[in-house]
């Protein structure tokens, strides 16, 4: 790192699956899978050295994000009648817990059964957050899942909404497109944004939309359709809320590539999954294939609290206190058709 500080990758690998792990960000560097003939290939976006994790235009490849994922309205927020301001880092708003957010931090590693455990202790103040608050995410390779626990406490009332930003691409990292992946999400709802991609605190239907996938569908079939929350979202950047009761592990959503026969399961504990169709992604940056990242050439399916929920009371609380411990499951699980 800039400081000297040491950074290190760990490899846990089985019959089913490799899982290539980084301190920086507590990440997922790459992830590489078997497709229908057998053939290992890496699914997962991401750079091939340290430096470009460092210096480049931040995408968020497979890191930890956080303290808080996704948005709040104008880095603000109330708590317990105090304020707080936080860094502004995407147009008027504070995304995934802003400038110096849990992604540009060195974890501390930790290895356990079949996985890697990574700590980090959060300063009270940083980034403008209230309160102390060690987080840890624990990484474990289960037959053909990957198994990702995220935990933090805190001495302080604070936010804690921790999220992994994987982009995937089930045809292999660097394919142009992943417009051809068949999607299902277990959602019946979804959080419309305003222009500056802020909730409005509306849930609405997904039926009759560009936003029902509760059948599997082509992503690109109505990816640039005439309607406004796409055109907020420049595509797909939407919270979707996942069927079924928040802390239980339930099914959250399917991909399936039909070129590689590929097909990813995501389930959670989280009540919400940001469905993140790549958008923003413009060609500025080479991946581990030596080809560049253009648009849409990788799918997030972000697991996570609400965006901006601090502000919004009909959301589901991502306020956290002492004696509390966050917790939260995601699990990755992929297979052949």
């Amino acid at each position: 790192m800039p400081d000297r500080s040491r950074v290190e990758l760990y490899l846990l690998r089985n019959e089913h699956l490799t899982l290539h792990l980084s301190t920086y960000g507590a990440r997922v560097v790459a992830l590489e899978s078997r497709d229908r003939d057998g053939a290992m290939a890496n699914i997962a976006l991401g750079y091939t050295t340290l430096p470009p994790y460092v210096t480049q235009k931040n995408f968020y490849f497979g890191a930890i994000v956080g303290r808080v994922a996704n948005r709040i309205a104008r880095g603000r927020f109330t708590l317990d009648g105090h304020e707080y301001q936080l860094p502004i880092n995407n147009g008027e708003n504070t995304l995934h817990g802003g400038p110096g957010g849990f992604d540009t931090r060195n974890w501390e590693p930790h290895t356990i059964e079949n996985g890697v455990r990574f700590s980090y202790f959060s300063e009270d103040g940083e980034e403008g957050f209230p309160g102390e608050l060690h987080a840890s995410v624990s990484y474990v390779l289960e037959g053909n899942t990957v198994w990702i626990e995220t935990r933090a406490t805190t001495d302080a009332p604070t936010i804690v909404s921790l999220a992994n930003h994987t982009y995937f691409n089930l045809a292999g990292e660097g394919t142009p497109s992943v417009l051809d992946h068949q999607l299902q999400i277990e959602a019946d709802a979804f959080t419309p944004l305003n222009a500056t991609q802020i909730p409005t605190g509306e849930i609405r239907d997904v039926a009759g939309s560009a936003f029902d996938f509760r059948e599997p569908r082509r992503i690109g079939e109505q990816i640039d359709a005439q309607d406004e929350q796409i055109s907020h979202g420049a595509g797909y950047d939407h919270n979707f809320v996942v069927r079924g009761d928040a802390g239980s592990l339930r099914p959250v959503a399917t991909v399936y590539e039909p070129t590689s026969g590929r097909e990813l399961e995501v389930a959670s504990t989280e009540p919400g999954v940001q469905f993140y169709s790549g958008n923003f992604l413009d060609g500025s940056v080479i991946g581990q294939s030596g080809r560049p990242y253009g648009q849409r050439c990788g799918m997030c399916l972000e697991t996570q609290g609400f965006p901006d929920a601090i502000n919004h009371p009909n959301f589901p609380s991502v306020v956290l206190r002492p004696g509390e411990v966050y917790a939260s499951v995601t699990t990755w699980t992929l297979s052949v058709r």
